[in-house]
């Protein structure tokens, strides 16, 4: 085991120029429709991997109203690969980070600001980890090949990230090593190995208007229509199986002395499990058709059309991301860390990628409330924050687990 002590002390050293990185990676907005910040933060991330002898490539989202995708690379003399997962985006707007007065403030052991914890801490302890690793255990530093990727649209659940990450792997690839937020229970550290696949789903309706009070019966009311199918939708809902249906937006009808032509409601399932996932999918087209809201006067239908308009896949759990939390338990214990695991409801980039290589989720530092950037006098409503104490106890974690998988695999 590497000398614990010296190791704390080397990270101890370089926790301040680190948190200095990510004072600054938060200042830079980086909203996901904000691609000038995103790409900002891109370079400036790219400026600080560079010294541990990294070369970036700045790859162009698929939607171009996003900013780059971010890969660096430092190749190896072995043919072990590690991929690094982060992101670059965040779900605040410049507007919204001056209206609610949104910014790095230190309050004891706590920084709250845009991105502490989703997920530019995260970038700042791969960064930590990575030059303890060239510090103190050279000889594997040099051996790995590491690939660090940075999706420029996580928040907007971009497919086209996992299409380029699994390009770059190959079947030396180790893992794919999330750096998301660590969850807590009781205390002690969670690690992500299962999360829920989602899907973002549409509903139109097409009615026949009329005239309100000249030709009522004439019409096909869309949005009562629509209603019933809503309904419907969040009837799917099963707990029992981790299945939710969430209808989150709805539309429709224009002047009030009309009856409405059209509606539209918009939403999201998640499960874990890849057959409930299917079988929620089908329930859900199925809506699709003829609906039973009609004219009165003719029988004029109103008609239904369902679509799904992105999708990632159920992480569910299995042996190869098993077999990485082992190794990560193990590592805890030989530091008196406990480390335990959960199976988490949000997305992330693993989603993407666990059926390509071996992903573990939840690397990062602790914090909380990340998506959240009020703050109330009361205290019943606090921002998006980072424990800074945290950071040391997981970048020992990382460090001695990465050593281990490594050398595993030697």
């Amino acid at each position: 085991m590497q000398n614990t002590a010296q190791l704390k002390q080397s990270l101890e050293e370089h926790l301040p120029p680190g948190l200095e990185m990510l004072r600054q990676m938060v200042a830079i907005n980086s909203f996901t429709g904000n691609p000038a910040g995103v790409n900002r933060l891109g370079r400036f991330t790219a400026e600080c991997f560079e010294p541990l002898g990294f070369s970036a490539e700045f790859v162009p989202s698929t939607n171009r109203a996003w900013g780059d995708h971010l890969v660096m690379t430092r190749k190896g003399r072995s043919g072990i690969n590690l991929g690094l997962v982060s992101h670059l985006d965040t779900v605040f707007s410049p507007e919204e980070e001056e209206r609610n007065h949104f910014h790095w403030q230190v309050e004891g052991d706590r920084i709250y600001g845009p991105g502490t914890s989703d997920i530019k801490g995260g970038t700042m302890l791969m960064w930590l980890v990575l030059k303890a690793l060239k510090e103190r255990a050279p000889d594997l530093f040099e051996d790995v090949t590491w690939q660090l990727f940075w999706n420029s649209s996580e928040e907007q659940f971009a497919e086209d990230f996992g299409g380029l990450c699994r390009s770059r792997f190959d079947p030396q690839t180790l893992a794919a090593l999330v750096f998301e937020g660590e969850g807590r229970r009781d205390g002690k550290p969670l690690l992500v190995r299962a999360r829920k696949g989602r899907a973002e789903w549409r509903v139109r309706v097409s009615g026949r208007g009329a005239h309100a009070g000249v030709k009522h019966a004439h019409g096909a009311n869309a949005i009562v229509q629509l209603g019933e199918i809503v309904q419907k939708i969040a009837n799917l809902t099963d707990y029992a199986r981790d299945l939710t249906f969430t209808v989150s937006r709805i539309s429709g009808g224009t002047v009030l002395n009309r009856v409405p032509h059209e509606a539209m409601a918009e939403g999201e399932f998640r499960t874990f499990m890849p057959e409930v996932y299917q079988q929620a999918k089908a329930a859900l087209l199925a809506l699709s058709g003829a609906g039973t809201v009609h004219s009165p006067a003719d029988g004029y239908c109103c008609g239904v059309e369902v679509e799904i308009v992105s999708e990632g896949s159920p992480w569910p759990r299995n042996p190869r991301t098993d077999r990485l939390f082992e190794i990560w338990q193990d590592a805890g214990k030989s530091l008196g860390l406990p480390v335990e695991f959960e199976e988490r409801g949000g997305v992330s980039d693993g989603n993407f990628l666990w059926d390509a290589v071996p992903t573990l989720d939840g690397l990062g530092p602790y914090g909380d409330n990340d998506h959240c950037s009020e703050r109330s006098a009361d205290g019943s409503k606090l921002p998006e924050f980072i424990e800074v104490s945290s950071f040391l106890p997981k970048a020992l974690l990382n460090f001695h687990a990465i050593r281990q998988l490594v050398e595993t695999r030697r």
